[in-house]
């Protein structure tokens, strides 16, 4: 699938302000620092769609955009570091909870993780809270071109064993390269093969 049209629509605080659930909905969050903006402007094919930087943290709204007419894509706030107050960092947290929990076309989350990294405890906590929450996530490896995919799934194997233990299924993986755009058609067509099955959710708000 290649993404045609990509359009900026709206940024807010609270899940209650954000477009209508007319359309299926794809969130992308992860850990500050991962690459979330440069990844989600390699998949729409528009540089400065999501807007980068070398500062941690950038992101701290709920960001939707409208991707060929037909459905959402949402660039949630980072978790972990970001030059922000204690305070504004559990807002953001707090506003990503009850958008993650009461969002009602939100078809599945996508999960980053840096590549180069062994788990860090901070993606694990926040996949079992995915997993106890009953929330559909799959994992995106991030900056891959940095290691190598043989090393990156040497990454993934390692995140396997940590949650063996307490996760009855292990989610779909995708390793990824904003730079050389590796990993970037493949996220497209499972997005593709999610909409024709999506059907609109009776809306209680």
């Amino acid at each position: 699938m290649m993404i045609k049209t990509a359009d900026f629509l709206c940024s807010n605080t609270e899940y209650k302000k954000c477009p209508d659930a007319n359309k299926p909905e794809y969130a992308f969050i992860g850990r500050s620092n991962v690459g979330k903006s440069s990844l989600v402007n390699a998949l729409c094919n528009k540089k400065g769609l999501a807007k980068t930087s070398s500062k941690p943290g950038k992101t701290q709204l709920i960001n939707h955009f409208l991707i060929d007419k037909t459905w959402y894509l949402v660039d949630l706030p980072g978790y972990g570091f970001a030059k922000a107050s204690k305070t504004m960092r559990e807002k953001w947290g707090k506003n990503t909870e009850k958008y993650l929990k009461n969002r009602p076309n939100l078809s599945c989350i996508f999960v980053l993780i840096d590549s180069r990294l062994e788990p860090q405890l901070i993606d694990l906590e926040f996949t079992d809270w995915l997993v106890n929450n009953d929330l559909p996530f799959v994992l995106v490896y991030t900056k891959t071109d940095k290691l190598g995919a043989n090393l990156a799934q040497k990454q993934v194997s390692e995140f396997k064993k940590r949650v063996a233990d307490h996760w009855s299924d292990f989610p779909d993986v995708f390793l990824t390269s904003a730079e050389t755009k590796f990993g970037i058609e493949p996220i497209a067509a499972f997005i593709q093969d999610l909409n024709k099955d999506y059907q609109v959710p009776e809306l209680e708000y």
